[in-house]
């Protein structure tokens, strides 16, 4: 059985600046342009049976606006008139309205049952597309942002069950055969899960081919299912479709196609309820091994063969307990006898006394340890030196110890601790691990679009991004930026919605629920002559943060950054910061 490599993140230390002073707020007027929109943004709220944090973090802190990353500058989001509006941005002081370039076939008012339509740019000419009700679409688009070229088309729509909405997408082409992989996500409830909500969440990736050119038809070649207890931070497939990267906090296994959920969640009880063949305890001089007996055992259905490092237990003709002892015993001291309620109790006499043991027999996992009260105190005893019930019993001696009250709020995880894994596309195994530890997710941003989206942690202070490289097995991700003390800022932001950072990480950028929007500038030079009056040294660059508050009471329901704007959707309008101004 092939084990997942536990890998780590390496960070790049040239990247970190360990000199940085700080965010100066900049008080210059950031231009913003307001569009308002001829039909609000298709919104859907959360229904009351859609009631836990795993659909707050899916649907309820849905992004609503769309960037074309093949495309610098194009935002796409879509109405309730089940249209798809496209905004391009050549020149600021020219802006058009929203352009109409797809229509959705569906009337979506008519489902109660639906989600948030959603929408990928799949490549530079493929968009996949759901429209919230349970259906896929794959769009052939011409060539976007041409509008002479550009055509939206359908070339596949297949109701694919219980609504979903689109996570990730990429297109392929090998010879002449042309596939589409997508990553589908849905919160789906167990009714038989008696532990905790009940509802569990379910990635499906699906694989749409065209055998050759001439063939226009469309088909689903393959489906595998992921489930896991959390909704990923971050999933994406692999350039060449060959695997699958996925940062969440509880873990994702592949369901096998066909298997009967049911029984496998039987299996998997049945697992849990399994009694252990054997208890065994332990003093300093001796161990004793308890087996419950078949009734009706006679003394002449049990074998026991002892020898100095050896031990060999048959019942019935079968063999319960056979293997290595961990260490040696005096096997000519060593005894068995059959007790009165029906158990056989084996008494092992250990050659090295005081030697504690961690398991009986070498890699046998079928026995449970059952530790005596007085061994419990008196290992307690032996530690006791290691605590104190004090805070601090000797102020006087060493250094005193943390006090918790000096951390900041945003600096304790009260979340479990979230891992990063790879599956093989193949063999739908992990075969890569990195425990994240307190590295917190910030967001994801594509940098390049033929390549997977990079994704932002929080390392102590600042957030580091990384980009994921699956061709290099053994440097998958690669420290590409850092935004200095980001990590420690934004935790301060109670209500912050939504995170982007620039394509070519010139600055990063939240947004509240309401009106208000961060920019974190990258330091730049300084054109005047600045002195540290702390340290009395001449300070050279300096990081600017900007704050623009907008002119509406409406919620934000979409947030996109690109190199020079930032786009800010409510349900009403569309915002256009230009953020790149010339100095």
């Amino acid at each position: 059985m092939e084990v997942a490599a536990n890998c780590s993140l390496r960070v790049k230390r040239p990247l970190l600046d360990p000199r940085f002073e700080g965010y100066k707020l900049s008080l210059e007027p950031l231009p913003c342009y307001q569009l308002e929109l001829d039909a609000a943004v298709a919104e859907v709220k959360l229904r009351d049976d859609q009631y836990t944090l795993e659909h707050m973090h899916a649907f309820g802190m849905y992004n609503y606006l769309h960037c074309d990353s093949w495309y610098q500058d194009s935002v796409y989001y879509i109405d309730n008139l089940g249209r798809i509006m496209n905004l391009t941005v050549m020149l600021d002081t020219a802006l058009g309205k929203p352009l109409e370039v797809f229509r959705l076939p569906t009337d979506l008012t008519a489902y109660d049952n639906r989600l948030c339509a959603s929408i990928h740019f799949t490549s530079s000419t493929w968009v996949t597309l759901s429209d919230g009700t349970g259906r896929l679409y794959l769009i052939a688009t011409g060539e976007r942002g041409n509008s002479a070229s550009e055509k939206w088309e359908i070339m596949f729509n297949e109701e694919l069950g219980d609504p979903f909405i689109i996570i990730h997408s990429i297109s392929l082409l090998k010879a002449e055969e042309h596939s589409i992989a997508t990553l589908l996500l849905r919160i789906e409830k167990e009714e038989l899960d008696m532990k905790g909500s009940g509802f569990f969440v379910s990635l499906e990736w699906v694989t749409i081919s065209r055998k050759n050119k001439d063939n226009k038809k469309y088909e689903i070649i393959k489906r595998d299912i992921l489930r896991g207890k959390s909704v990923p931070h971050y999933a994406a497939i692999e350039p060449d479709g060959n695997g699958l990267m996925i940062v969440s906090y509880k873990s994702f296994t592949f369901v096998p196609v066909g298997q009967d959920v049911e029984e496998e969640k039987d299996e998997d009880m049945s697992d849990k309820i399994k009694e252990p063949l054997y208890y065994w305890q332990q003093t300093e001089e001796d161990l004793t091994v308890t087996i419950r007996l078949p009734e009706e055992t006679t003394k002449e259905d049990i074998q026991v063969q002892f020898l100095p490092d050896h031990i060999n237990v048959v019942l019935k003709g079968q063999r319960v307990l056979e293997g290595k002892l961990y260490s040696p015993v005096d096997h000519e001291s060593s005894t068995w006898i059959i007790k009165e309620n029906n158990s056989l109790e084996i008494s092992l006499i250990k050659k090295n006394e005081g030697l504690t043991w961690p398991e009986l027999v070498v890699g046998d996992k079928q026995g449970e340890f059952i530790r005596d009260s007085a061994q419990c105190a008196a290992i307690a005893e032996r530690l006791m030196h290691l605590t104190s019930e004090q805070l601090n019993p000797d102020p006087d001696k060493g250094k005193p110890p943390c006090n918790a009250q000096e951390l900041e709020e945003c600096d304790i995880f009260f979340e479990e601790s979230s891992s990063l894994c790879r599956f093989d596309g193949n063999t739908l195994k992990t075969t890569h691990v990195v425990n994240l530890g307190s590295n917190q997710y910030l967001f994801s941003v594509i940098v390049d679009p033929k390549e997977m989206p990079c994704f932002c942690l929080r390392h102590d202070v600042d957030a580091l991004l990384w980009q994921p490289h699956s061709s290099k097995q053994d440097d998958m991700w690669e420290h590409i930026a850092t935004f200095n003390a980001l990590g420690y800022v934004q935790a301060s932001k109670r209500d912050k919605k939504f995170f982007a950072c620039a394509p070519n990480y010139s600055y990063a950028a939240l947004c509240e629920c309401l009106r208000r929007v961060f920019i974190y500038r990258q330091p730049t030079p300084m054109s005047t002559v600045l002195y540290n009056r702390k340290e009395g040294r001449q300070v050279g660059q300096v990081a600017k943060q900007q704050v623009a508050s907008l002119e509406t009471n409406d919620p934000i329901v979409g947030f996109q950054a690109t190199n020079e704007r930032l786009f800010v959707l409510t349900t009403r309008n569309l915002f256009l910061i230009k953020v790149k101004t010339e100095n």
